[in-house]
């Protein structure tokens, strides 16, 4: 008889019915998916950290490429990067707050912090394209070897970055691009540099305050900075000039970096650019009362377990990208 009473209780405890975990079909489906996509980014992340280590000799330094502010200029490592990190971590304390309001039944709150996080997202996915753009065109330019490797320049007087704008010398003839006013069928050349690897090579000969900076990282470091000699040496094995980056060259160093940077923080807004365009749906449905009608703000609740998903993934993708 007790065996059956325990029998009985244990069916009771572990049956779920309809609803287990006292969770609503929306809720446990969005947990579902929150899962999947969290093995997604993992997945990513492993194989970021696992090239970083494999090349972690010709890696780029993080401080030494996130350094742009906008409307500023000078060297501000990772400042921007930070305040994006900020505001997108305020959005979800404001989003907590959406949450619980709309818990109390209290629209008007729900709406001014909906509205905030929307704002808080916007200004994220605004940052991360302009974030695309200064690191897509690069401000200091570079060459690339035949073997794929990064050449940088560097002032000996004050160790810092050199643009080839600095000391590269423009030789007349030495590339003619097709205009229309030539008078022939004119035809869009495509990207070209601003400056052919002899110009480069010139200019750098001109200045005697111009030095090469590999890719290789010291033992302090700090990138490996060559010798005038080493450097002449060294540029005669350059085949093209680099400015920016993209999938195929990377003027910052390892191509690899650029190839998981635009996939990885791609990826991560799309989710957030997704996620931003949710909560505007949900924000003009708490406005026209959708919510107060049906008598709960779950729908808020659902988007706001994502919302939170991706400010947690940012974290992560922070701490890999930038900070490790």
């Amino acid at each position: 008889m007790d065996s059956t009473i325990t029998t009985g209780a244990e069916e009771n405890a572990w049956g779920g019915g309809n609803r287990p975990l006292g969770a609503s079909y929306g809720k446990l489906m969005m947990w579902f998916f929150l899962v999947s996509d969290a093995l997604t980014f993992s997945g990513f992340l492993a194989a970021y950290g696992f090239s970083r280590f494999k090349f972690i000799e010709t890696w780029p330094i993080a401080d030494e490429v996130f350094t742009h502010v906008p409307f500023f200029h000078g060297n501000y490592p990772m400042y921007y990067v930070a305040f994006m990190t900020f505001i997108l971590i305020m959005s979800s304390v404001t989003m907590v707050l959406a949450v619980d309001a709309g818990h109390r039944m209290k629209k008007n709150s729900v709406i001014w912090y909906m509205f905030l996080t929307i704002i808080g997202g916007a200004i994220f996915v605004g940052s991360q394209a302009w974030e695309w753009a200064t690191f897509i065109n690069g401000d200091y330019g570079a060459v690339e070897t035949k073997g794929g490797r990064i050449l940088q320049f560097v002032k000996t007087d004050t160790g810092e970055r050199a643009a080839l704008n600095d000391f590269a010398k423009t030789i007349p003839g030495d590339r003619v691009a097709h205009e229309s006013k030539n008078g022939i069928w004119f035809y869009d050349e495509g990207y070209r540099p601003s400056y052919t690897v002899n110009e480069v090579i010139e200019g750098f000969k001109a200045n005697s305050n111009i030095v090469v900076r590999t890719e290789t990282i010291d033992a302090e470091g700090e990138k490996m900075v060559l010798s005038r000699q080493e450097s002449l040496s060294k540029l005669q094995s350059a085949v093209q000039v680099v400015e920016g980056a993209n999938l195929i060259h990377n003027e910052y160093g390892n191509r690899l970096f650029a190839d998981f940077f635009f996939f990885i923080t791609g990826f991560h807004g799309f989710h957030v650019f997704s996620g931003v365009l949710i909560n505007l749906i949900i924000f003009f449905n708490v406005a026209l009362g959708t919510y107060e009608k049906r008598g709960h703000y779950e729908m808020v609740e659902k988007v706001g377990l994502y919302w939170h998903f991706v400010d947690l993934v940012w974290v992560f993708v922070f701490t890999f990208f930038y900070l490790v």
